[in-house]
């Protein structure tokens, strides 16, 4: 491969469980389906992320193979994580975690890094990844060895049931942010962290701390971003929703996707994507907005293909 995408992040098992079906297993975790909405959409992926040696191991490493998608870290002697998600009448989903968050070090994910053919231009992270240490150092040493080549993108994706010290997660978000080119998370996410102010004022202090481009998700509502060239807003697409199992982590990848598309990512792009005009940060949301409705009208985690979305970026023309 002459360039990638890498994601570092957790891969874990989700067990759905809702009022009208029994308990279904899939692969999942927020860093993990960024890394196959990005493989779907085309891009070459290299996924770093800790399994198992376990049953559930073995069904994570069989998903990254079918998504063509090379996987960093071999399998070690921890359980792998799992995720219950509880999906309400209305297909949103809550979560309870039995994870282990453990990765080698900094220099050792490097050195990995370092191995894969081709170049990598850009880093996506987020979510229990950049919270639930150990691994969260890891993950933020990584970032800063990745800055001088790639470019780097964060989801906080806040759960308080493994953080709750809502101060010491507003610390531990804002250090990775500070890290970052392209942030995206949900009004979920600011109301937890930042009950007292509104959802513009958390992108701005945001904006202020580094990255170029804050994103921010709104379920029904659409999304909402923010550049140094102004305030866009992007309606969502009407779909039937099945579930919302991975839309936000489609949206990320179709926000990657088409920044990619633009020759925004990558070190060297960084002044350009600083630069970024309110017209192209129009663009890239409304990709990003059509991959999360795709995503909603199925069930479980499934973005789409690079020939599904533009088809139905045409269609809505």
């Amino acid at each position: 491969m002459s360039s990638y995408l890498a994601v570092i992040g957790e891969c874990l098992v989700d067990v759905v469980h809702s009022e009208t079906s029994a308990p279904k297993a899939h692969v999942g975790g927020s860093p993990f389906n960024v890394a196959v909405g990005l493989a779907r959409l085309e891009h070459q992926v290299v996924f770093a992320g800790r399994r198992g040696e376990d049953d559930y191991g073995r069904m994570i490493a069989r998903s990254l193979r079918a998504q063509g998608i090379n996987s960093l870290l071999e399998a070690d002697e921890l359980p792998t994580s799992v995720a219950r998600a509880t999906l309400d009448p209305t297909g949103q989903a809550s979560y309870e975690f039995s994870l282990d968050w453990a990765l080698p070090s900094a220099d050792e994910v490097e050195e990995k890094f370092a191995t894969c053919s081709g170049d990598r231009i850009h880093l996506h992270t987020g979510s229990i990844a950049a919270m639930v240490q150990p691994g969260a150092e890891t993950v933020k040493g990584v970032l800063h060895r990745a800055r001088e080549t790639a470019t780097i993108s964060y989801d906080p994706n806040y759960r308080p049931t493994l953080v709750p010290n809502r101060e010491e997660a507003r610390q531990q978000v804002e250090e990775f942010i500070a890290l970052a080119d392209v942030i995206q998370a949900s009004t979920d996410d600011l109301d937890l962290l930042y009950p007292e102010r509104s959802h513009r004022d958390t992108m701005s202090a945001w904006l202020e701390l580094g990255p170029s481009l804050v994103t921010v998700t709104r379920g029904a509502s659409g999304a909402i971003a923010l550049a140094r060239s102004g305030f866009v807003e992007q309606q969502a697409f009407s779909v039937e929703v099945a579930d919302t199992v991975g839309a936000g982590d489609s949206f990320m990848a179709a926000t990657l996707s088409s920044l990619q598309q633009r020759g925004l990512l990558g070190a060297h792009h960084r002044q350009a994507l600083q630069d970024i005009s309110a017209d192209t940060v129009s663009e890239v949301l409304r990709s990003a907005a059509q991959a999360a409705a795709i995503t909603s009208s199925r069930f479980g985690a499934q973005p789409p293909s690079a020939k599904e979305l533009a088809a139905a970026l045409t269609a809505a023309d």
